[in-house]
């Protein structure tokens, strides 16, 4: 049974949209063509697998590619989060600071967020 591509993209998107409770696709920055090429490449490597074409010797070898894709794919989700929540951060803080600040008259000078924090 061949993998319906346009079905598996979306999968995917579902599926890493569902793990982080966003819509991933909606993630400025989000690239859809790294999706894309995730389920062509894994259409390609299940019809060489029932084929035969990609023999068991090999299968191993494609599959890491495979998962090494979905790991690339999961690091910019990540990469993309963190500007999000520093984002998310600033705003926060930012508000916070501006009610000190008007409440007490002191003109609070904003922190900024720290590498790796």
């Amino acid at each position: 049974m061949a993998i319906d591509l346009d079905q598996l993209v979306s999968d995917i998107t579902d599926a890493a949209s569902a793990v982080i409770n966003t819509d991933v696709s909606t993630l400025r920055g989000f690239s859809g063509r790294q999706v894309q090429a995730i389920a062509q490449q894994s259409v390609m490597v299940a019809a060489g697998i029932a084929s035969g074409q990609i023999t068991a010797d090999t299968r191993d070898y494609f599959l890491d590619g495979l998962e090494d894709m979905a790991l690339n794919f999961a690091k910019t989700l990540r990469g993309l989060l963190m500007v999000t929540v520093e984002k998310v951060w600033n705003a926060v803080v930012g508000v916070i600071w501006n009610a000190i600040s008007v409440a007490t008259g002191l003109a609070l000078p904003q922190p900024v967020l720290e590498q790796g924090a």
